[in-house]
């Protein structure tokens, strides 16, 4: 077949337009059916026409879900939501909370996530001044040295899923920047704390603010603090439901004794409570 060839959806049959056409392992899939997998799924070249399907028929289930879903708290970054049924011990990631139907976002219980943390992406650049040597300039370093620093926020939150292990977002929508020769937020000891900065800072040259403390710094600790809201969130909602499992896993077992007839709790060895029959198997 040719490039210009009419081809149809292995998936929902209908033709495929000019530039509309999203290969599959073993077919072809338009670009209305691609919209509708789970935007946190990377393997659709290396997925079947059935595995495509298969997924379509989780997400139609999946919403439902997300119609069902009741916001009992939102912890908002710069660009995602993190929305959380409390009740229901579930939660979805949105750019838009006012839009979940149309878009349908995976709805995760709490008890599918394996993990969670952030991860900070740091850059550093040292900024240098300009020096005239005759008709030539030249960028030599500052003494001491400074740096500007840029941080990039990703929070990871990793689940079992058939379809994906791990959903990675920004919480930061443009990167925090640093510039070390403002002093504050730097110091030569990390664990100097906000007087130590002072001092190094009014210290000059002298301080030598090589090592950066950005904690101090307030977009740094802005994302830092939001990081730490969603682990506490998500880490708490496990407590949570592997509380009710163990609560539930030690609620006492009661059944109908075959030999006296009673409704009973089962002892630990298994037996009636009122006749002392052995009744571990009809439990």
């Amino acid at each position: 077949m040719g490039f210009f060839d009419k081809k149809y959806c292995d998936v929902c049959g209908e033709k495929i337009g000019l530039l509309g056409n999203r290969k599959l392992e073993d077919g072809n899939c338009c670009k209305e059916c691609a919209k509708k997998l789970s935007p946190w799924f990377d393997e659709r070249r290396h997925s079947t026409v059935e595995q495509i399907k298969e997924q379509l028929a989780y997400r139609e289930e999946n919403l439902k879900a997300v119609e069902n879903f009741h916001t009992t708290r939102t912890i908002a970054c710069d660009r995602w939501n993190v929305l959380l049924d409390e009740d229901a011990r579930k939660f979805i990631l949105t750019r838009d909370p006012r839009k979940i139907t149309e878009t349908n976002p995976d709805v995760i219980s709490f008890s599918d996530i394996t993990g969670c943390r952030v991860d900070v992406d740091e850059d550093r650049t040292e900024e240098k001044r300009e020096v005239k040597n005759g008709d030539r300039t030249e960028y030599v370093s500052y003494n001491p040295p400074r740096y500007t620093y840029r941080y990039n926020f990703k929070y990871i939150i990793n689940v079992n899923n058939p379809y994906f292990d791990e959903m990675k977002f920004d919480l930061n929508n443009s990167r925090v920047e640093i510039d070390s020769a403002a002093g504050a937020g730097f110091s030569t000891d990390p664990k100097a704390g906000l007087l130590g900065n002072i001092l190094n800072a009014a210290a000059g040259a002298g301080a030598a603010l090589q090592a950066a403390n950005p904690h101090l710094n307030p977009e740094y600790a802005k994302y830092e603090k939001i990081g730490e809201d969603i682990t506490a969130a998500l880490t708490g909602a496990q407590d949570i439901v592997r509380e009710e499992k163990e609560a539930a896993s030690a609620a006492p077992k009661i059944a109908i004794c075959p030999f006296c007839g009673a409704q009973t709790e089962v002892t630990a060895d298994g037996k009636c409570e009122y006749c002392g029959g052995y009744i571990a198997e009809q439990v």
